[in-house]
């Protein structure tokens, strides 16, 4: 059991009620959670699986090799190649990458894309199962920083890759919800179905981004956590931000199942905010397709990704100004985040 609170008096309070009703054992702070490490900060908390990220290393016999500076190849295409590789091996790996996504969002988008062959990888998918790895041994630090004094305010960024799969042609949802300045939710995945323009794709993952937020909204409400203002969603397509608040656009929206106007219900009850954010500035396209070695970094320590040793003085990081992304573009300051 963990128990955690704002006063510690309230905590230990509650830890005396309990033992005077059952057989129990403090354990004490807390360190290590399922794989998880957890480090007390002056401003929070840094989560982290270095220690998890070893033994996935060491597992593939990958402990000394070349870190690379991106998990996956910028405008990656497969070569085609018959030769297979060991299933069950694969499998292993992937899977404990997939658990390592708890505290590395930078990850979702390269793991789930080799996610996507478990079941008949051949050798160029555990090569890219490989890059991860090289891209996990530089950066195997690296954890999310939680900060404790932020503004009770849920907002979200979402975005789609519209038609990305070069197979399939299906388009990749990604987005990411926050608590204050904290990255508590997100996610990258591929849709289900084709969408026949890119206004269907974007509003799709709207409608993923705005189902996440009004779920955690419920789930606050149940801990007693008041919201005093809507979240709010940003997205950089237009036409997907004009249809949450007029559904006139009919020549791009008549395709769009019926469903999908969840987002515009939200906004006609006052219970969701949208918002158009440059596409320069979309922290959810790193859940949508490869990056670049610049702008992967930018987008890491956006999403409060930083190495344990940052906490006295990141120098990955120095030169870096936050001012580069205006305020007005949210109700998030994101130029204080972590």
């Amino acid at each position: 059991m963990l128990l955690t609170g704002s006063s510690t008096t309230l905590v230990q309070s509650f830890l005396q009620v309990l033992s005077s009703e059952f057989s129990m054992k403090d354990l004490g702070p807390l360190h290590h959670f399922l794989g998880i490490q957890i480090h007390t900060t002056p401003t929070g908390l840094h989560l982290s699986q270095s220690h998890y990220a070893h033994s996935i290393l060491e597992r593939a016999q990958m402990l000394d090799c070349r870190p690379m500076p991106t998990p996956s190849v910028h405008k990656a295409v497969s070569p085609p190649d018959d030769t297979q590789v060991d299933t069950r091996y694969f499998r292993g790996l992937v899977g404990s990458l997939q658990y390592l996504t708890l505290t590395r969002p930078d990850l979702s988008f390269s793991v789930n894309y080799v996610s996507q062959f478990m079941y008949t990888p051949d050798i160029s998918h555990l090569k890219f199962v490989r890059r991860i790895l090289r891209y996990l041994k530089g950066t195997i630090h690296y954890g999310l920083s939680l900060t404790a004094d932020t503004p009770l305010v849920l907002s979200a960024f979402s975005d789609a890759d519209w038609a990305g799969c070069p197979t399939t042609r299906r388009s990749t949802t990604g987005y990411c919800t926050f608590l204050g300045s904290n990255i508590i939710l997100w996610c990258a995945k591929k849709q289900n179905t084709v969408a026949r323009s890119s206004t269907e794709a974007e509003y799709r993952a709207m409608a993923h981004a705005a189902a996440e937020l009004t779920w955690l909204g419920y789930l606050l409400d149940d801990l007693r956590v008041s919201i005093l203002h809507p979240p709010v969603l940003h997205g950089d397509n237009l036409s997907a931000l004009y249809l949450t608040v007029n559904p006139v656009l009919h020549a791009r929206s008549k395709h769009i199942a019926l469903d999908y106007h969840y987002v515009r219900e939200r906004v006609a009850q006052g219970a969701l905010t949208t918002k158009h954010i440059p596409s320069s500035l979309q922290l959810a396209d790193i859940f949508t397709k490869p990056m670049t070695k610049a702008r992967l970094a930018q987008f890491r320590h956006k999403l409060c990704l930083r190495p344990r040793q940052s906490l006295r003085g990141d120098n990955e990081l120095r030169g870096y100004k936050d001012a580069d992304i205006p305020l007005e573009f949210g109700v998030i300051r994101l130029d204080v985040m972590c």
